[in-house]
């Protein structure tokens, strides 16, 4: 007789050699943006007022949904194991399944925006797709391995990546102080970065 504390068996979408991979990544993933941010900090680009003012409207759309995503789900989303305690379908999560990589993405894409350097978008597009569908393969595997069909009913109506209106709407507990909490370490970030593009557009000014 199992333990009930036993890990649950491996799905066969949990072995499959690109959620091996993705698994690398996950255990990674904290350095992923160094390249999404490094080369339009370092490489010269046209900024402008609109590219900031429309590159930090995204920002902001992206940490909103990020901070949804953490009120709903709870810290457990910055774990490294794939220890998962609740499958979460409510929220932000009965629009997407992966509203944090949806922020990330929105957020290091704002950064992009406002360092003019355009022909970085496409490129770092293509990087982010497959990272985190990668990444995404290896999570999707670990929770078909714990929650099986449950989890497999979600993945059927609620889409990957691009949000959509859930048929039937449901609600459930948001620690929003939590989650702000949560990112205050990333708010400083992203302080940090407004400085340094600040400087960069100074910079490159008197040039």
């Amino acid at each position: 007789m199992s333990s009930p504390n036993a890990a649950p068996p491996l799905s066969a979408a949990e072995q499959t050699r690109s959620a091996r991979i993705g698994a690398l990544l996950f255990r990674n993933r904290s350095w992923l943006p160094v390249l999404f941010i490094g080369v339009p900090l370092l490489v010269p680009g046209r900024m402008s007022t609109a590219a900031w003012i429309v590159g930090a409207i995204v920002v902001i759309a992206g940490e909103w949904i990020r901070l949804a995503g953490v009120a709903a789900a709870g810290t457990v989303t910055r774990r490294r194991s794939r220890t998962v305690q609740r499958l979460v379908t409510y929220g932000i999560f009965a629009w997407v399944r992966n509203p944090l990589y949806v922020g990330n993405f929105l957020i290091w894409t704002g950064f992009t925006i406002i360092s003019g350097v355009y022909w970085f978008l496409p490129l770092a597009i293509v990087i982010f797709a497959i990272e985190y569908s990668l990444i995404v393969r290896y999570e999707e595997g670990v929770l078909e391995s714990i929650f099986g069909a449950e989890y497999l009913a979600y993945k059927q109506s609620t889409p990957r990546w691009i949000p959509r209106p859930p048929s039937t709407p449901t609600d459930g507990p948001h620690d929003w102080p939590e989650a702000w909490r949560s990112e205050v370490s990333t708010f400083l970030q992203y302080a940090v970065l407004t400085v340094l593009f600040v400087v960069k557009q100074w910079w490159t000014s008197r040039e």
